[in-house]
């Protein structure tokens, strides 16, 4: 079983679990004014989960660990080589996500990280209105969905979030049957699409 995350803000009600049993998705999502990692915590361990793939950095830049020969203070290889944005930048988001993985008590289970808006780059979403505005989102579901190799639910699915969630599910499922692109050196800490 695989899941996808695209984590938000922690109390903003937008964190969505994505997960995959099989060929069929199901998602939740936090609560608008509840803890989003205490969500994690409570739902990530009632699966039982290989890889779950989160958008968010689960590292810092390699010379806070190892010094030379990582030189740069704000951007990892891999963020460099998406253009995503700074581990450092984010901040508080890379810390709430280091510690989740840390905290999760899941032994047999590899937490990777993904970064769902360079899959959608990959894949072309943005011709089709990726992210645009919410009345865009059904349309976006007709032509994408059939598309991918599992089964979801359009009515499942309620926001951008949810499509990111299912963008980090993707990339974790790329990963697993080795179709994904993996960015940046091992040390330091890879982005996967």
């Amino acid at each position: 079983m695989l899941a996808g995350i695209d984590y938000g803000s922690k109390l903003a009600g937008t964190t969505v679990l994505a997960t995959l049993d099989g060929k069929t998705v199901q998602c939740l999502q936090s609560a608008k004014k509840r803890d989003a990692d205490a969500f994690l915590l409570d739902a990530l361990p009632q699966f039982p989960l290989t890889i779950v793939g989160i958008d968010a950095p689960l590292s810092l830049p390699g010379i806070y660990r190892y010094g030379a020969p990582f030189e740069d203070y704000f951007y990892r290889e891999a963020d460099r080589a998406l253009s995503a944005m700074s581990p450092m930048f984010l901040g508080g988001l890379t810390a709430r996500a280091m510690r989740l993985r840390n905290q999760l008590n899941l032994p047999k289970t590899e937490v990777i990280e993904t970064y769902p808006g360079a899959l959608a780059r990959k894949l072309g979403l943005k011709s089709h209105q990726y992210k645009q505005k919410m009345a865009d989102l059904p349309p976006f579901l007709a032509w994408w969905l059939p598309q991918l190799p599992f089964q979801v639910d359009p009515k499942m699915v309620t926001s951008w979030h949810h499509v990111d969630a299912i963008l980090a599910l993707f990339s974790t499922w790329r990963y697993q049957n080795g179709q994904a692109e993996i960015f940046g050196q091992p040390e330091e800490g890879q982005i996967i699409v």
